[in-house]
């Protein structure tokens, strides 16, 4: 098992592509804290992971600086350590991307871009104090994906909303690892493509999953249990060296050099 012992923090496991993380890391050894702001998704998802290893949940909300270091600090009290760090929760599910204005670019800002840094933040210092931890950041595709739909008629500068996120996660990624490197702390980086959870299949019209499906290299969709692979391996001692780095698991659309 090559995450024996190790303990982890995954926000956003109450479902989907957190919630593959969860399952995977308890396969792997580790003892999971789930961080879930949704108490039903966090107690149907504690119900499915029983059995499979030693798994808890904190309440959390990622946006809140006080829940942040909350989080942190009951891990540290539960299990005595804190390695692991998943920076997985975002808003997608309900994201509303014809909402172009400025008080929802902030407010998704608070939660996809700086809920990981709040995270990071209040999970470091346990990692520095014992010279060992791994922080690893969820983007997305869309960071990547730079094409927009044409429109008859100009409208106004549109947001991005969730794409510009994902972009800021990729820069939060290289300064923390800057940063943290010299404490034997390596920060990394997941890119998903398109990944048929729940979320995906309510806010992405089956045609354009198609669409980008067929824009990848290998012209498949993705499965959570897809992404949890790269998770683990990040986490693990095999990526002691590898810091700072993006990886697509897209099946071959965004090749960035």
């Amino acid at each position: 098992m090559r995450l024996k012992d190790r303990v982890a923090i995954i926000t956003g496991a109450g479902q989907g592509i957190g919630k593959a993380y969860a399952e995977r890391f308890l396969k792997e050894g580790a003892k999971v804290v789930i961080a879930e702001v949704d108490p039903e998704r966090a107690e149907r998802a504690l119900k499915d992971l029983a059995g499979q290893g030693e798994v808890a949940v904190v309440p959390t909300d990622i946006s809140n600086e006080q829940s942040a270091l909350d989080c942190a600090r009951e891990t540290k009290e539960q299990f005595g350590r804190l390695d692991v760090l998943v920076n997985n929760a975002a808003l997608y599910y309900d994201i509303d991307n014809t909402d172009n204005s400025y008080e929802y670019l902030q407010r998704v800002f608070s939660v996809n871009l700086h809920g990981a840094w709040l995270m990071s933040r209040a999970a470091a210092p346990y990692m520095v104090d014992q010279r060992w931890g791994r922080i690893i950041n969820q983007s997305s595709s869309a960071a990547y994906m730079y094409l927009t739909m044409p429109a008859p008629e100009f409208e106004g500068v549109g947001a991005f909303t969730y794409s510009q996120t994902k972009w800021g996660i990729i820069g939060l990624t290289k300064f923390l690892a800057s940063q943290l490197g010299q404490y034997n702390v390596t920060v990394n980086c997941i890119a998903p493509g398109v990944t048929m959870t729940e979320a995906t299949k309510k806010i992405v019209p089956q045609d354009m999953i198609g669409m980008i499906t067929m824009m990848s290299a290998m012209g498949k969709t993705l499965e959570p249990e897809d992404l949890a692979g790269v998770a683990v391996f990040f986490a693990s001692e095999d990526a002691s060296l590898v810091t700072g780095q993006v990886l697509c698991v897209d099946g071959g659309m965004c090749m960035p050099a």
